[in-house]
């Protein structure tokens, strides 16, 4: 996948969050017509309202927003319509308690994390042991339909929807792998996310340590200090993080992971909209003893991953293997709004922790190591005979003990 494809990508997992940032959205009854005017003329006034005084970057008039509800008869398409920002956006009552439920990592649907590369919805990476990985669906896949629905016109929030769903349900997959149109039947199941799904000594004479963190939700620094305290009862003395293929999480999660191993230093810098940067530091208490780390990061690794893998770079504990991750630095908040539903809007970019802006360009690995996307889906599947990029950081770990 090219840099330029990466940058237009706009994965579900990836919408950062001050509580939480995974869920399902709400769909429209049918592609490319324009959804009934459901909402009450008192929650739009309510987002207006909090669109012009909390969004970070873009400033907005209340007459661009009018012009685009009256154009669209929907919230979500005048934000659309008036704002330069995916990632601000409103939840029907039902997507927000849905929303709420998904950060425990725990939902009905089939596994799949999707995103809109090329004006397409795509499949970014099938989860491993879920009815979509089981089904044969790969990263890339094209999904045309959703149980006969084109998506030609479909957002993302309708696409996420319309997959998603009670455990034993069915839905039925029209997919484009290349030139191939096919149909998939899956049945959804209730998906359990772990975050921390492989960890055990990679290297056991030099006592290396290898850890996979595939997500940030509440689950996960429980977890990876489990996980922690496994291998150093195995005589840990360096560590691998690998956080390829993770799209991100929740804020709160990608503090604690960092600040596990970040002591008294800024974690990252919140910036409002007013340019007023607030560090959010470390706490020396309970801080590991450092030890070599290399942390192996991807295009794919966007947002939560990208917090903790410059938090520590940037402290100087770890060495960043790889390639060049997503680049998402914006932070959303949300917002209840009075008829039930929720706005999640843009309110703060984010710094790493050395003060770096990574919107939109992603951070640069200490080390480049390339891979073909034959070699990156092997990574993935778990299949590769050879992990370059895994073996660069193990020629990095021995290097240093």
């Amino acid at each position: 996948m090219s840099r330029k494809t990466a940058l237009t990508l706009i994965t579900i997992a990836v919408l950062l969050s001050v509580t939480l940032f995974y869920g399902p959205h709400r769909a429209s009854s049918q592609v490319g017509v324009p959804e009934a005017r459901t909402e009450s003329l008192s929650t739009v006034l309510e987002v207006i309202a909090l669109v012009k005084t909390r969004h970070y970057f873009q400033p907005v008039s209340t007459f661009d927003l009018f012009k685009g509800y009256v154009a669209t008869g929907t919230i979500n398409g005048m934000l659309r319509h008036a704002l330069d920002d995916p990632y601000t956006r409103h939840m029907d009552a039902s997507s927000y308690e849905n929303m709420m439920n998904v950060t425990t990592g725990i939902y009905g649907g089939i596994g799949l994390s999707v995103g809109i590369v090329d004006d397409r919805v795509t499949v970014i990476s099938p989860m491993k042991g879920t009815p979509g990985e089981r089904a044969g669906l790969r990263r890339g896949d094209k999904i045309v339909a959703i149980d006969g629905r084109d998506t030609t016109y479909m957002t993302l929030d309708e696409a996420v929807s319309l997959m998603r769903g009670p455990a034993d349900t069915e839905v039925n997959l029209t997919i484009q792998r290349d030139d191939e149109i096919f149909q998939v039947h899956i049945v959804r199941e209730l998906i359990n996310v772990i975050s921390v799904p492989e960890y055990y000594i990679i290297d056991e004479e030099y006592g290396i340590g290898y850890i996979q963190i595939t997500n940030f939700s509440e689950r996960t620094y429980d977890e990876l200090v489990e996980a922690l305290a496994e291998l150093d009862a195995q005589g840990q003395r360096a560590l691998i993080i690998d956080l390829r293929f993770n799209p991100g999480g929740t804020l709160g999660s990608a503090l604690q992971v960092a600040d596990e191993f970040v002591g008294n230093a800024p974690l990252l810098y919140l910036e409002d909209k007013d340019g007023l940067r607030l560090p959010y530091m470390g706490r020396r208490e309970g801080t590991r003893e450092p030890m070599p780390m290399v942390v192996l990061i991807n295009e794919a690794s966007a947002s939560a991953s990208e917090i903790v893998s410059g938090a520590l770079r940037d402290n100087g504990l770890a060495v960043l293997v790889g390639t060049t991750t997503f680049g998402k630095g914006l932070v959303q908040s949300l917002y209840p709004l009075r008829d039930g539903s929720a706005l999640s809007v843009t309110e703060q970019g984010y710094l790493t922790s050395g003060g770096h802006d990574i919107h939109g360009v992603g951070i640069e690995p200490d080390i480049v190591v390339e891979v073909t996307l034959e070699e990156e889906q092997a990574i993935y599947d778990g299949e590769a005979e050879y992990d370059p990029q895994l073996e660069k950081g193990l020629e990095v770990l021995r290097s240093q003990l």
